[in-house]
């Protein structure tokens, strides 16, 4: 018992040092952000692009689309979602390998304006202080807003409007229950599932949208088959 106390000890505190070493890392590369450029400079920038998109500009059902795939908590949480991160972890672990991260809308919307899409534990901690200070100085509407204007479409698309104009032809209030659902899931992998790219992708892609919408009660079932026959 005496040795499995001591290797038990000696595994929790390698583990602290483990823990300690990437949350100081991490905290260091976001003060290096933070200090190379201020948040509130930061947003200026990204509200000044061009066809930067209001959340009025945007229906309704897009929005709820990219909360129910992307962060169905999102209203709930403070930046990070506990119950996702472990979720995260635990498949991480399983798979010896980053096949899934847990992020936030607002997690993600820190990568998106500080970070690099590298898959280092540092950064990711580092997107987590980020994170915080993106919650602590604007409200979730605002983070949203940033988030849609900071995701990539594909076909060097990065705004909605940006989206909407290439892939439907039309500003983003006139998108169709079925366009905004679609669009909703391009930024997951715009590389596959942009319409120009493979449309059969994209449909399976909005196929697991409406299914997430039907899952945290956005749309019913008939509602969401409704959606897919109005092509």
């Amino acid at each position: 018992m005496k040795i499995i106390r001591k290797i038990i000890i000696v595994v929790i505190v390698i583990s602290i040092i483990f823990v300690g070493y990437f949350v100081i890392k991490g905290y260091n590369m976001y003060r290096e952000a933070i200090e190379t450029i201020s948040l509130e400079d930061k947003i200026k920038q990204i509200r000044n692009v061009s066809n930067y998109t209001k959340l009025d500009e945007i229906p309704k059902i897009y929005l709820d689309a990219v909360i129910s795939v992307e962060d169905h908590r999102f209203y709930e949480h403070n930046g990070i979602d506990i119950i996702s991160i472990c979720r995260a972890v635990i498949n991480d672990i399983k798979q010896m390998s980053f096949v899934e991260g847990g992020s936030t809308i607002t997690q993600q919307l820190a990568k998106n304006t500080y970070f690099t899409q590298e898959k280092k534990v540092e950064r990711k901690v580092a997107e987590i202080f980020m994170a915080f200070n993106f919650e602590k100085n604007y409200s979730k509407d605002d983070i949203l807003e940033l988030y849609v204007n900071t995701s990539y479409f594909g076909d060097n698309c990065h705004t909605v409007k940006e989206a909407s104009r290439h892939y439907f032809g039309k500003e983003p209030m006139k998108m169709t229950d079925y366009e905004s659902i679609m669009l909703a899931g391009i930024p997951n992998a715009p590389s596959v599932y942009a319409p120009t790219i493979n449309l059969k992708l994209a449909k399976e892609r909005q196929r697991q949208v409406l299914n997430k919408m039907i899952e945290y009660k956005y749309l019913t079932e008939d509602e969401a088959n409704s959606i897919i026959e109005s092509e």
